[in-house]
């Protein structure tokens, strides 16, 4: 699709782990704060709250870089807690609140839902959301405490990191593609931009 050399990658994200993740494809890129208020809207449900947050980074990236296609993302980890009742826990920012939100966890399934988009200022965008599903084992306070101290996940959904010691905390993970857990589902991923002209293998 491009003539000549493809035009500049930008990922709407201060997060480590999306840039982690995105260097695993081997294509040029740089990084952006999408600067981007992340609450939710009254009576927001989940689904809609990520792929609303994941098409805004995009375009306000975008508007500073109108020559690049743009990648945007976000996240939110879903409790149901009872058959009415629903939660989205969003990062914990405190190690008192993410003991807290993984006592809530702890002997239940959560789904993290991660939408991305896909863009350049002048083309429509490409959006997908992905869902992974994590049951927690039951765990006592004494685990809990003794995960966020080594781990200390503030800055993930639900406070959990699956690719580091949070995979202890786990009875079953269901995806179909364990990147998306992490923040940036890189099958999907792939699949846009080649379909939007890069190269990948």
């Amino acid at each position: 699709m491009f003539l000549k050399s493809p035009p500049p990658l930008v990922l709407a994200s201060t997060s480590i782990y999306r840039r982690q993740l995105l260097e695993r494809l081997q294509i040029p890129f740089t990084c952006d704060s999408p600067g981007v208020d992340e609450a939710p809207l009254p009576d927001e449900i989940p689904k809609a709250l990520v792929a609303r947050l994941a098409l805004a980074k995009a375009r306000a990236v975008a508007a500073r870089h109108p020559d690049a296609w743009i990648i945007g993302s976000d996240q939110v980890a879903v409790l149901q807690e009872s058959a009415t009742a629903t939660a989205i826990l969003g990062k914990p920012g405190t190690a008192v609140r993410c003991v807290e939100q993984i006592r809530r966890c702890s002997g239940r399934t959560l789904t993290f839902v991660t939408a991305v988009a896909v863009l350049r200022h002048d083309q429509a965008a490409h959006e997908f959301i992905d869902e992974s599903r994590v049951t927690y084992r039951r765990l006592d306070a004494a685990t809990i405490e003794r995960y966020v101290a080594r781990e200390s996940p503030l800055d993930c959904a639900g406070g959990f990191k699956s690719e580091g010691l949070g995979i202890a905390l786990c009875e079953a993970i269901e995806n179909l593609d364990p990147t998306a857990l992490i923040g940036l589902p890189l099958i999907r991923l792939g699949a846009v931009l080649r379909l939007v002209g890069f190269t990948l293998p």
